[in-house]
């Protein structure tokens, strides 16, 4: 906490409704927002957690530079069944995996018509500066001035976006040359 105290629980960050949920009573909950502003950091293992722009974040790097993970997820809907076979989204009806109300998440199970996409936001603060990339491209314009060893790493190690283990490897390389 923000004044010092620990407090210890079983806790999980949920990447679709992006709040860190614990269960107390046989009930899964959520932390509020009120909760959020007294944490300082959670730690999931290995893993620290911390609030950046109100969202649990995940603090991937901290040295002169900082990185930080915003995971998050969709469920998409497959479709339903059209004429001939296909699918369409559009003539799907609109469903929910949880509800949230009163700080709690009330589980509903997400059918097999739902894919579930993970993806995340990364947020890199240097010299004070916080700005967030949302892709490849994004991330090349904050090493503009480096972009020909930008290029050439991305290139040598075939460098993907959803591997956030090459996403790490290249801004320790760039802060470093």
């Amino acid at each position: 906490m923000k004044n010092g105290k620990e407090n210890k629980a079983l806790l999980n960050y949920n990447s679709l409704t992006e709040e860190m949920i614990f269960k107390d009573r046989g009930k899964t909950l959520a932390l509020g927002s009120t909760e959020i502003q007294l944490i300082d950091t959670i730690f999931i293992k290995d893993r620290r957690f911390c609030t950046l722009n109100n969202a649990i974040v995940e603090l991937i790097i901290q040295s002169n530079y900082d990185l930080f993970a915003e995971n998050k997820c969709k469920a998409l809907n497959k479709g339903q069944e059209t004429a001939y076979g296909g699918k369409s989204q559009t003539a799907a009806t609109s469903s929910y995996g949880s509800i949230n109300s009163g700080g709690s998440v009330y589980n509903l199970n997400i059918s097999e018509d739902y894919e579930l996409k993970p993806y995340t936001h990364y947020w890199l603060r240097k010299n004070g500066n916080l700005k967030k990339f949302t892709s490849i491209r994004q991330l090349k314009k904050l090493y503009n001035d480096k972009k020909d060893l930008f290029k050439a790493y991305v290139k040598k190690n075939d460098v993907k976006f959803d591997n956030q283990e090459s996403i790490v490897l290249l801004i320790e390389y760039l802060e470093v040359h």
